[in-house]
């Protein structure tokens, strides 16, 4: 009889052990302050997932600073400067810290040029900083297979940029001074977000790439370093202990992706677009 009752004590001594062991554990782990990591990976055809997802993080007051992993050759006009804006937003809150991956380049460097640190790896490919418009000219094929299209109009610039015909010099004049106001867009970004002289910026922004090492030289970029330096500087810089808790959401897959709006990289170059773009157009021919 003792010697049931001493195990069952002895039962009941260890799981209370291992019940205060648990409590402890979730106790300091909710405890320990955050770093959030957010990824913005391929080419940025939409902002409201990453938009949300900063929103989220900014929300959340066990977060003390957010890493943005960019690893994107950009992307559309509207949604880089709508990430831009939300960066900039966060900025204000909590501490942004840019980790650039093998490509941060036009969209991809027009989001990271407000964040309060830029690093990035020595080969990182950046900057690229330029506006493209890409209108495939389909009109000699079309006369080789004989076929011909008809337009109806209200006006007589209503279909600028047909990929029927040739683009005219009235409508290139057109073209070209949208893409001369989005570029200086661009430029006005990257001057305030680095706190940078405009004409400086404007030097280096005729759609040259750089390397990481080099962007460290004109000011596009603060140091050298991979994800886990960016993790740690954000913990630094919003003045958490020791190693911060890393929280980030789970990728999705592909399926997922398309029914967001995001268009998979390698599909990207094949479907047809004629949206502005801060692009860098690593993989075209």
């Amino acid at each position: 009889m003792k010697a049931g009752r001493a195990i069952l004590f002895g039962s009941l001594f260890v799981f209370f052990l291992l019940f205060i062991s648990v409590i402890f554990t979730l106790v300091s782990k909710g405890s320990r302050e955050k770093v959030a990591l957010v990824r913005v990976e391929g080419p940025i055809v939409e902002a409201k997932t990453v938009v949300d997802e900063i929103k989220g993080y900014v929300k959340d007051t066990s977060v003390r600073a957010i890493v943005m992993r960019v690893d994107s050759p950009g992307g559309g006009v509207v949604p880089s400067q709508e990430i831009y804006d939300e960066i900039r937003k966060a900025k204000a809150i909590k501490k942004v810290v840019i980790s650039m991956g093998s490509v941060a380049a036009s969209g991809g460097y027009y989001i990271s040029a407000p964040a309060d640190r830029i690093i990035a790896n020595p080969g990182t490919i950046t900057g690229s900083i330029g506006v493209i418009m890409v209108v495939p000219n389909l009109k000699g094929l079309l006369d080789k297979v004989g076929i011909k299209t008809e337009v109806v109009k209200s006006g007589k610039n209503k279909d600028l940029a047909s990929v029927f015909r040739g683009i005219g010099e009235d409508e290139r004049r057109i073209i070209q001074s949208v893409m001369d106001d989005v570029h200086e867009q661009f430029i006005s970004a990257v001057a305030e977000g680095r706190k940078m002289p405009l004409d400086k910026a404007r030097q280096i922004s005729d759609g040259r790439i750089f390397s990481g090492r080099q962007a460290i030289g004109i000011g596009l970029v603060d140091e050298i370093g991979d994800l886990d330096d960016a993790v740690k500087a954000a913990g630094k810089l919003a003045g958490i202990e020791g190693e911060p808790e890393v929280v980030s959401k789970s990728e999705k897959g592909m399926i997922l992706k398309f029914l967001d709006g995001r268009v998979p990289e390698g599909l990207s170059h094949v479907l047809p677009d004629l949206h502005l773009k801060y692009m860098y157009y690593m993989y075209m021919p």
